[in-house]
């Protein structure tokens, strides 16, 4: 009887940068070449690091896990001008395109949830599954106004005058005096996000219109939203009505971004999205 060859697990990563449909894009990479491939997608304002311990997790249960700085944060590179959502789908396509993935599993947040409506109803070949995590499907009056005063402000005085009225918003002030480390390490996201890219992206999302589509959406996906971010829960419940088939899980105690408020909680919603199906992790 032949013995297994062990499984090798890259706990570590590296940075890959590449020529997007506008401008050089810069992707963490987890996990072996050739493995199941998640691309994960991050919120405006933030980078890819905001995925560590969920990109690590995944990649030490055999996936591949490419996490994409968005245009103009990061380590990715800003082309200027106003963007349409369409424009960072595109993006996402080009990942999977210069690796060499056919189809990828795909975990969005906040605009990365936005965006990744899009990439499912245009791309769906791509994709195994979804999870959109604390986003919307359209943008009203109401909530696209307050983007007008913030590119306002990060144009006379740059990304680092949002840093803590969004912290704020996204966390809460006691969770960030609680956690220093933390709040730093976004602080500092924010203050190197680009403007151009900044102001981009909040065109892309005053734009926001996949409402419409998100009943074709036929891959299995989980909606994941913080119990304290807002309106989000209510909206993400409606969007789980309209998709046949569609989990919805509320993370207690969560604001914006769960995975990093709440990490356990998230990541036992995340990971039960990939058991649901245990042969995702051996295609």
């Amino acid at each position: 009887m032949t013995t297994p060859a062990p499984h090798f697990v890259q706990t570590g990563y590296t940075h890959e940068s590449f020529n997007g449909p506008a401008c050089a894009l810069n992707v963490r990479r987890y996990g072996l070449a050739g493995s199941p491939s998640v691309l994960m997608t991050s919120s405006i304002l933030a980078s890819s690091q905001m995925w560590h311990e969920q990109a690590l997790l995944l990649s030490a249960c055999g996936f591949q896990v490419l996490a994409l700085d968005t245009r103009g944060h990061g380590d990715s590179k800003s082309n200027g001008g106003a963007y349409h959502m369409n424009d960072l789908v595109a993006d996402s396509v080009s990942v999977l395109d210069h690796f060499g993935v056919n189809q990828a599993h795909y975990i969005g947040l906040s605009l990365g949830g936005m965006s990744g409506f899009g990439l499912a109803q245009q791309h769906a070949n791509r994709l195994l599954s979804l999870i959109l995590c604390d986003c919307r499907a359209d943008m009203t009056q109401a909530f696209a106004a307050p983007w007008d005063e913030r590119m306002a402000l990060a144009q006379l005085h740059g990304c680092e005058a949002l840093a803590r009225p969004t912290l704020e918003r996204w966390f809460g002030a006691p969770f960030l005096e609680a956690n220093p480390n933390i709040t730093e390490r976004f602080i500092a996201d924010i203050a190197r996000t680009q403007v151009a890219g900044f102001v981009g992206c909040a065109h892309s999302i005053q734009t926001l219109d996949y409402l419409g589509g998100v009943g074709s959406i036929h891959a299995p996906i989980t909606l994941l939203v913080g119990a304290n971010d807002g309106p989000l829960p209510v909206a993400m419940a409606s969007i789980k009505e309209a998709i046949v088939g569609a989990k919805l899980e509320v993370i207690a105690g969560a604001g914006h971004l769960p995975n990093i408020d709440q990490p356990l909680r998230f990541n036992a919603a995340m990971m039960r999205h990939f058991f649901q199906n245990p042969a995702w992790s051996l295609s």
